[in-house]
């Protein structure tokens, strides 16, 4: 590491590592793929030097990135497509894999149908953003080796949490644990706010109020809470299941929206902001589906889990209606087809509202704001002790080293 903080020093150093090829040991092999040709290697050379900042920024990413492709897994395991789940293209299954190891999918046809509720697309949705979450973790550890960094793997440590009870679901442990979740559902009323933004302490009210204050679960557990009534129909508890996913999903995929930009904004080489310019918009593709497919959860109740109307003009926390200041109405705060992100603040007043991400500011969007958010969601219960498994440690440490990161250029 040079003085100056740079992995590769000096532009005249880099077109000398670069001219020599003195990659680390085992970079070039893991890195052959990823850049294309004398040009992209000129194009390179005239970058700002990746710096310690970047390289934790890459590393956090991938941390979370696996957290994310742990979780999805375990939704598309169950809630995925089954050969009886029709496509626009007829029935079928799904190719899915990680590290070279098929993932089979919809293993609780119940739940497939509990999710398409929500949409008939559902289970195709779900694989595709488990793809997505799989191919982001491999490509930015696949990254770190190609720039002599060090991959990061949390499975090894952390990887023991256990997996829902249904039949067919693989008895190996974890990363994360869907059973105990307590989901804040605020995202659904931040990005319909035209006066408030999380960037200057705006508040918002939850979508379900229920979701936020108890721990439900979001994949059935056993058989029999997978399995639909005798008559075919849903028992109220296994749509409260896959509603509650619904809301999760956008829970999930709203914070890598606001986090890819939030960093963004701290990297120093042009390439690897080209890396989080690219993959965050993904994120945000997967958060505009989930808003969508959540609005669509049926009002219902099952114990003391209750999915409020949303299209009622009515505040589902306290039961407020009418006008909310600002020419806003609690009905544009929760009317379910306003997906799209209202026009808001922005950096000044004076500039008027803009449609925006939000937060994208260190204090509300970063690393650790981030890390924080899964840790509350009870993402890292053990059940066993009811305590958080010490993934949340060494996330919390990444996330402060990738906070800390600052541009240099």
């Amino acid at each position: 590491m040079k003085k100056d903080g740079t992995v590769f020093g000096g532009r005249k150093n880099r077109r000398s590592f670069l001219k020599n090829g003195m990659i680390a040991a085992g970079a070039m092999t893991a890195g052959a793929g990823l850049v294309s040709g004398s040009a992209a290697f000129a194009e390179a050379e005239d970058h700002s030097p990746i710096t310690k900042g970047d390289i934790a920024i890459l590393t956090f990413l991938s941390a979370l990135e696996q957290v994310e492709a742990d979780l999805w897994i375990q939704y598309a395991e169950l809630g995925g497509p089954t050969p009886q789940v029709p496509t626009s293209i007829g029935l079928s299954g799904i190719d899915l894999n990680q590290n070279g190891k098929a993932i089979t999918t919809g293993l609780a046809p119940g739940y497939v149908t509990a999710l398409q509720v929500l949409d008939t697309d559902m289970p195709q949705y779900i694989a595709d953003n488990t793809d997505d979450e799989i191919s982001h973790h491999r490509f930015l550890n696949n990254y770190l080796q190609s720039k002599g960094a060090a991959p990061i793997d949390l499975s090894s440590s952390f990887a023991i949490l256990p997996p829902s009870g249904v039949k067919g679901v693989p008895q190996t442990g974890r990363l994360t644990n869907l059973t105990q979740l307590k989901v804040d559902t605020t995202w659904w009323t931040r990005y319909r706010s035209a006066n408030q933004n999380p960037d200057f302490g705006g508040k918002f009210e939850n979508a379900v109020p229920d979701l936020a204050s108890n721990p439900h679960t979001a994949i059935p557990r056993t058989n029999d809470e997978a399995a639909l009534n005798a008559d075919g129909t849903i028992p109220n508890h296994l749509q409260a299941i896959a509603s509650t996913a619904g809301f999760h999903f956008g829970f999930i995929e709203q914070g890598g929206t606001s986090l890819y930009p939030a960093l963004a904004q701290k990297v120093t080489n042009l390439e690897v902001l080209r890396v989080l310019l690219s993959i965050g918009p993904s994120e945000t593709m997967h958060f505009q589906v989930w808003h969508d497919k959540a609005g669509n959860a049926p009002n219902i109740t099952d114990g003391n889990l209750t999915f409020p109307p949303l299209n009622t003009g009515v505040d589902p926390t306290t039961g407020a209606t009418g006008s909310i200041g600002g020419g806003e109405t609690v009905a544009d705060e929760f009317q379910t087809n306003l997906i799209m992100p209202e026009p808001t603040f922005f950096l000044e007043s004076r500039f008027g509202p803009v449609a925006i991400i939000r937060p994208t500011s260190d204090a509300q969007g970063g690393a650790v704001a981030s890390v924080v958010s899964f840790r509350d969601d009870g993402l890292f219960i053990d059940p066993a002790t009811g305590k958080n498994t010490g993934i949340v440690d060494v996330l919390m440490r990444l996330a402060e080293e990738a906070d800390e990161a600052r541009r240099r250029f």
